[in-house]
């Protein structure tokens, strides 16, 4: 897994510790980018510790069904490590960065940090398999994944950029779709968690579905 000009080969290449980032309803995978505008002076400060470092932030969601602690949200237990491999100041206080994914994780524990933003320790264990290539790419039902995408923005009356979707990789699709999804914080959980990229389609799939399924007069669009 190379994220910028680090590679990262197995679980213990990421740092032990990191400064998380909760944000409810965004979406990081690995190999993947996410675009960030950092403008709470707290984040600002986690963003200045990690260039000043391994440049690594987990991205993580709060967790809406547990009390909250006396550090913020309770959080949810699996987030993903992300580099930041491009950075630029505004110049009227707000940092705008790109993370680019690098693998999951999850929270062993989060510290008692003197810091503004919270830190955690984390293992990358369960989720070795982000480190290596995508084994799965040629058993993602592409076909249906467009269906699916298709019937999406019809209802929606959106447009796509379809030379770009023809490029895109299995993998690059299904990771571009579920992180810019509109779906809400469940939803964005579970396509984190899916154990491999077709687990993540399948997912995407099924979670577009039900949305198309609600939506009023989607009924011819559904995929029956």
């Amino acid at each position: 897994m190379k994220s910028g000009n680090i590679t990262y080969r197995v679980p213990e290449d990421l740092p032990p510790v990191v400064p998380v980032f909760p944000l409810s309803a965004a979406l990081l995978l690995p190999c993947a980018d996410l675009p960030l505008n950092i403008f709470e002076p707290r984040y600002i400060a986690m963003v200045d510790a990690a260039l000043c470092g391994d440049r690594v932030i987990g991205m993580v969601q709060p967790d809406d069904h547990a009390p909250p602690l006396k550090s913020g949200p309770a959080l949810l237990g699996v987030g993903c490590a992300g580099r930041i491999t491009s950075f630029a100041e505004t110049g009227d206080g707000r940092y705008m960065i790109t993370l680019s994914g690098i693998a999951r994780f999850r929270i062993v524990e989060e510290l008692a940090a003197t810091t503004p933003f919270r830190q955690c320790r984390i293992t990358a264990e369960p989720f070795a398999v982000d480190f290596a290539p995508c084994p799965a790419n040629d058993t993602v039902d592409r076909d249906m994944v467009l269906k699916t995408f298709c019937a999406y923005l019809k209802v929606h009356e959106l447009e796509a950029d379809w030379e770009s979707v023809g490029r895109a990789s299995n993998e690059t699709l299904v990771n571009t779709l579920a992180m810019i999804a509109p779906f809400g914080p469940a939803e964005k959980q579970a396509l984190l968690e899916a154990p491999d990229l077709r687990a993540r389609a399948e997912t995407l799939i099924a979670i577009t579905e039900m949305a198309l399924a609600g939506q009023t007069g989607a009924r011819d669009h559904t995929l029956q």
